[in-house]
């Protein structure tokens, strides 16, 4: 009951709060540039605030540089804000500062940061071209159906004739497009918002995500996005000093797809218990494909497990771009398709009784 307590106080605590990737970035590579210069850490937080345009940014500053001058460490100022920054930077953060690093941690996390924003853009413009095509081709037949269609329906209905299923078909969906066309908008909202619950739910969204890695097209880039960013975020916090179970755990808290983020706890576990992390990679090749395990397994052996996931979450980010490259040339041919089917049977269901009754005159 006070874990549920603290989480709902929390929450408020943090209301219409946003941190962006951007954010975190500024934030890291200009707090690096004056901790390596030698600046004091108020100092070099007051100077960041007042660069600083984004509103969230600048009430976080303020709690951040009130909590630093009454001697607090930064990681653990920022860990009231945990669920804006995530475990992975306050954690890489509070290592550098035990550790004497920060500045360096700093500029490993704007490095990543950026990485990881360049690789969801990369993503999202890859699927922006094949996204308005479709909204367009859906668009134009909805006006066909609801503004122009119904103008012809008149002249089929005069004829006294019977109709083919093709036509008949388009009339009444042409007429439940006028006549409840604000239902069907409703409807689709509320399944919208039922949609939107249902992904809260643990058990549904791991299933959701499950279900997404084994979509063909899709699945190989949801597959190599999670492989980047989970090689790059435990790289990363190895080779910032945080032991393999604690940053397996970081890692996962940092996964969106819960598949992986169950898969990581259970390493960690594996871990825990003395074993090491190849072997249960080995034993989820769907998941993890047999490069991963051989190269992590070349990691543990060789003591530089942090280098080889480095180098990993580099092969996949390369993998991805090549995907994304070609998901809109692949798209598109098949949108293409579904658009001439779509104008093709419209089409067809006007000209046939038109067709029809001209051969009979």
């Amino acid at each position: 009951m006070n874990k549920f307590l603290i989480a709902i106080k929390k929450s408020f605590r943090n209301f219409g709060l946003r941190v962006s990737i951007q954010d975190k970035i500024l934030f890291s590579r200009h707090l690096a540039v004056m901790a390596k210069a030698g600046l004091p850490l108020l100092e070099s937080l007051q100077m960041i605030q007042r660069e600083t345009k984004s509103r969230s940014m600048l009430k976080i500053l303020k709690q951040v540089i009130s909590d630093v001058s009454n001697g607090q460490f930064l990681s653990a100022s920022l860990e009231r804000y945990k669920d804006l920054f995530g475990d992975l930077f306050v954690n890489i953060i509070r290592v550098g500062e035990s550790a004497g690093i920060l500045a360096e941690n700093l500029n490993y996390l704007a490095d990543e940061l950026k990485k990881k924003k360049e690789l969801r853009s990369r993503v999202v413009s890859a699927l922006i071209y094949p996204a308005i095509i479709f909204i367009a081709t859906l668009g134009i037949t909805i006006m066909l159906m609801v503004f122009i269609f119904p103008k012809i329906v008149p002249v089929f209905q005069n004829l006294n004739a019977k109709l083919p299923a093709t036509t008949q078909f388009l009339i009444d969906f042409s007429d439940f497009l006028t006549n409840k066309g604000v239902v069907l908008l409703i409807g689709l909202v509320v399944l919208f918002v039922i949609w939107s619950l249902l992904l809260k739910v643990n058990k549904i969204k791991y299933f959701y995500h499950k279900i997404l890695l084994f979509l063909p097209i899709f699945g190989g880039v949801s597959r190599d996005l999670n492989l980047a960013n989970f090689t790059r975020t435990l790289g990363l916090t190895l080779k910032s000093g945080i032991r393999v179970v604690e940053a397996l755990n970081i890692t996962a808290q940092s996964l969106s797809s819960l598949v992986y983020k169950k898969e990581l706890m259970q390493i960690a576990e594996e871990v825990t218990k003395g074993g090491a992390v190849s072997p249960y990679l080995t034993k989820r090749q769907r998941l993890f494909p047999s490069m991963v395990s051989q190269m992590v397994a070349v990691g543990e052996t060789s003591g530089n497990l942090s280098e080889t996931l480095l180098y990993l979450s580099d092969f996949y980010d390369s993998e991805v771009t090549e995907t994304t490259k070609n998901l809109a040339s692949t798209l598109e041919p098949l949108i293409m398709v579904v658009m001439g089917a779509m104008v093709g049977f419209i089409a067809i269901a006007i000209i046939t009784p038109i067709y029809e009754i001209t051969q009979n005159i």
